[in-house]
């Protein structure tokens, strides 16, 4: 029998005096209340109550054991009511993975507000662009972009980052600016690793699909660093808008191609698959799905 079960059943045998009392309190039969209170016994090697045909009470032993029984059960209350508040309030440490440029530009400024609303929330934010193992690494909230086949996670989508084509004025200027995508066969066409070995840049215009073989002299596994390296003027560069877009706004990188369209790859926030999920984890997915959903 469940130990503490039967602790529960001995305490409220002896408040209410009797086995048939504590019977109809727990919606057990009096045998079954009976054998809870014969297992303890039995476990312990002592009677707990003396009992005769018209009373019991408690032995020296049993008196004992009850006040030890009520400590352990009010305990154990104790740690459900801080597990229910758990779940009731956002609190306690949330473990975030992103990609690099999209974590830090597009995801940020929304921890940073959730945050400032639920401030008994800390938040551990990875930044990385390969696929982690969520439940290996601990993980409780994944950004990750393309296809979701694992079916112990619950994906949310999110709106997809534009992929923009740019070049540097200096690079521009010593190079032919390209006017059709089949141009940048001509040109340096810096990659990105996580991207895999595939060097094909696929555009799109009206219904109009163009797949263009590229090669360059760079490959990185960093948006930031190809962004430097297009400031530079190395070569072609193709990345997310958040990342591109200021440095266009200040004429300091020029957008390709303006007429088509890279593909967008979907974009989902993904948690664990459980049963009742914490308050910090169900708010901060709403949250975020919110403001970028």
């Amino acid at each position: 029998m469940d130990r503490l079960t039967s602790m529960a059943v001995f305490v409220r045998v002896v408040e209410k005096g009797s086995f048939t009392a504590a019977a109809d309190d727990f919606g057990l039969s009096t045998t079954m209340v009976a054998n809870h209170v014969r297992s303890l016994e039995t476990q312990l090697g002592a009677r707990l109550l003396e009992r005769t045909t018209r009373r019991q009470h408690l032995t020296e032993i049993g008196a004992a054991y009850l006040e030890r029984c009520r400590d352990v059960l009010g305990s154990v209350q104790a740690a459900d009511q801080v597990a229910e508040a758990l779940r009731a309030t956002p609190q306690g440490t949330l473990r975030v993975t992103a990609s690099v440029t999209w974590g830090a530009h597009r995801l940020m400024p929304v921890i940073s507000a959730y945050m400032a609303v639920h401030p008994q929330v800390k938040v551990e934010l990875s930044l990385n662009d390969r696929v982690v193992d969520m439940q290996e690494e601990g993980f409780d909230v994944a950004v990750r972009s393309g296809t979701i086949s694992d079916q112990q996670l619950i994906a949310r989508p999110l709106r997809p980052p534009r992929m923009l084509a740019v070049a540097s004025p200096a690079y521009l200027s010593a190079h032919a600016k390209p006017r059709k995508p089949d141009d940048l066969r001509r040109h340096n066409c810096l990659g990105f690793a996580p991207w895999g070995t595939d060097h094909v840049w696929r555009f799109s215009r009206s219904g109009q699909k163009v797949s263009v073989p590229v090669r360059g002299s760079l490959v990185c596994n960093n948006g930031q660093a190809l962004l430097s390296a297009a400031l530079g003027g190395v070569g072609v560069v193709v990345q997310v808008d958040v990342l591109l877009e200021p440095a266009i706004a200040s004429g300091q990188l020029v957008r390709l191609l303006p007429g088509w369209e890279l593909p967008a790859r979907a974009l989902h926030i993904l948690r664990r698959r459980e049963t009742r999920p914490t308050a910090k984890l169900r708010s901060f997915v709403d949250f975020v799905v919110e403001r970028l959903g």
